[in-house]
Formats: C-alpha cells, sequence, structure tokens
C-alpha cells in the first residue's frame, strides 16, 4: 500500500513590532505575546548583549572591526524559557547588566556594525524553531522578517519618549538615538512596507496592545477564511 504524503507543517507566525526608542514596543510585545500564547523575542536585548560582552572583554566599540571580530567569536546559544528568547554568553544569562546606561550608550556603536547585523538576522531568524514569534526591535519587518504580513511600528512624540525613558532611570539623547538609528548603513531604522502605524503618545500600554491584537486577529480570521475558500 502507498504510503500518504506527510502533511505540510504551518509556517511559525511572527509579528514584527518595529519603533523608536521608548515607544513602547517591550511592553507592547510582551502584552501581545502573552495575550497570544506568542514567544517573545526582544532583538534588543541581544544587541545590548553584544555590546555589554564588549565592554567586558575591553573591546572598544566604536571599531567596527574589534566588535565584528568580538560577535564571531563569542559562544552563544538560544533558549526559550516561559516564553521568553534569551541569548545566553558562555553559559550566563545578563539580564539586568544589559540595561546600565554604559551599555545603553555603547549599543548604537554596535549595532551599526553590518558584520554584526548579519549575525543578529541570522540568529534572529533561527528564533523561529521556538514556534510562533512576537518580534520586537528596530528592523524586523524590513531585514529579519519582511515577509511577514503582521508588521507594526511604534512610535510617540519626544517628549513622551524622554519621560518613559528618565522614568526608567535611563538618561539617553533618544533625538540623537533616532538620527544614528535611522541614517546608518545597514538595515536603517524605517517603516516597514505594510507596517500599521501607532502613535500611542496619548494611550496606555493595554490601549495600544489591544489595537494590535485586534487587527493580528483580524487579518488571521481573513486567512482562515481565504484558506477555507481555497480547499
Amino acid at each position: 500500500m502507498a504510503q500518504s504524503e506527510p502533511m505540510p507543517q504551518k509556517q511559525p507566525i511572527v509579528i514584527a513590532i518595529d519603533g523608536t526608542s521608548a515607544s513602547g514596543k517591550s511592553t507592547n510585545a510582551k502584552l501581545v505575546a502573552q495575550a497570544l500564547s506568542f514567544v517573545h523575542v526582544d532583538t534588543g536585548a541581544m544587541y545590548r548583549t553584544l555590546a555589554w560582552y564588549c565592554l567586558q572583554h575591553g573591546v572598544d566599540v566604536e571599531n567596527p572591526k574589534a566588535v565584528a571580530a568580538a560577535c564571531r567569536r563569542w559562544k552563544t546559544e538560544l533558549r526559550c524559557v516561559d516564553n521568553h528568547v534569551q541569548l545566553i554568553v558562555d553559559g550566563f544569562y545578563p539580564e539586568q547588566e544589559i540595561r546600565s546606561n554604559e551599555v545603553s550608550a555603547a549599543v548604537p556603536h554596535v549595532a551599526a556594525v553590518p558584520k554584526v547585523r548579519d549575525w543578529m538576522k541570522k540568529t534572529q531568524r533561527d528564533c523561529i524553531q521556538f514556534g510562533n514569534l512576537v518580534m520586537e526591535g528596530r528592523d524586523i519587518g524590513t531585514n529579519v522578517f519582511p515577509e511577514t504580513d503582521f508588521k507594526y511600528y511604534l512610535d510617540a512624540q519626544l517628549e513622551e519618549r524622554s519621560r518613559r525613558r528618565a522614568a526608567d532611570g535611563i538618561q539617553e539623547n533618544l533625538a540623537a538615538r533616532d538620527q544614528r538609528d535611522s541614517q546608518r548603513a545597514a538595515a536603517p531604522l524605517m517603516i516597514a512596507l505594510g507596517a500599521k502605524v501607532i502613535n500611542n503618545s496619548n494611550l496606555t500600554s493595554d490601549q495600544t496592545s489591544a489595537i494590535i491584537i485586534a487587527d493580528v486577529k483580524q487579518k488571521l480570521a481573513a486567512r482562515e477564511r481565504a484558506q477555507g475558500k481555497g480547499t
């Protein structure tokens, strides 16, 4: 008797949440992931982890060749713990260490290195092994998963974003950061084609995440209807 062909596996869904610094990407990505039972991926934390690693090992973060060399040689692995992806370095997860002001200042230099972005893109795409994802960052919809149908771009007025950063105890020149991110040669910060833009200057996190969740559910329902008609 002929063996039946295996059923094709559904591709995991990726929800891309991009945006400017302090636009609420992390908070909203976590809320959306929790509501939909998806895995949360903070790509900014991955860049912070490399910046922290470079600072720990005396690597000049303003030297692109040195940073690229560090990225080639560090020993990392991906783990999924409680539906959050972690980038482990030498068996250690620097959850608190990567949130210092020193690391915040170093991140833009590290993130601008093309070889670093190549490494990060491959690593971030590997997160699909953990299933459906909510991935936050600055180039998810444009560079890491441009093929996804679920793209969102968060923004808020500079004054509001600066207030949020200060409330977190972080001093950062967000205007300069925005300019560096949008003008870098490698995967600059920009609104992805087809992304839903949400200015949440006057919205709570619950209101912002509710907009994303409703849009995702609407698109998923439309996809199921279309697939139903095709069978």
